[in-house]
């Protein structure tokens, strides 16, 4: 069986969908433009938008999700669906996992904006646009490409610090 087929994607229309979800509320396990999300939701809405249907059933997760299975449930499931690229060569459009311990599984997701910027959603806050910190910097552990994302010229490598 061959690789299911995806449409050529372009990171500017990543973009464009990722923040026409800014001001979307914070809801876990929500994926509704408008409505509600959390960082999972927002790529995964991002997908539904551009991609097509979702390549996965979602499985049920609560909040503590990471600490309580200690295994790389999000990052075996974006290598899956998704293509692995070196988290110092993401570029703009591309998915990003954060770890909030070392010692911990990668529990969240957002997607850069530029070489500073990210979108994403967390507890507390709506969909929204922030910096991409030194804090969130040191906590970037995995980075991944939508299926079919156009190839542009290498940007200048994210810095950890």
């Amino acid at each position: 069986m061959s690789a299911p087929e995806h449409p050529v994607l372009t990171r500017v229309a990543i973009l464009s969908e990722a923040r026409s979800w800014i001001g979307t509320p914070y809801l876990h396990r929500a994926s509704l433009k408008g409505h509600g999300a959390d960082c999972l939701g927002l790529v995964r809405g991002v997908w539904r938008a551009l991609v097509g249907p979702e390549p996965e059933p979602l499985p049920a997760y609560a909040p503590d999700w990471a600490e309580a299975g200690r295994r790389e449930t999000l990052a075996d499931t974006a290598r899956r669906c998704l293509a692995a690229v070196p988290v110092d060569a993401a570029q703009p459009g591309d998915v990003l996992l954060f770890r909030f311990r070392a010692h911990l599984p990668a529990k969240h997701a957002a997607i850069l904006s530029d070489g500073m910027r990210m979108i994403h959603a967390y507890d507390g806050a709506s969909v929204c646009e922030t910096a991409l910190s030194p804090w969130w910097r040191r906590r970037l552990a995995f980075a991944f490409a939508f299926p079919g994302v156009e190839q542009a010229p290498a940007p200048a490598p994210i810095s950890r610090t």
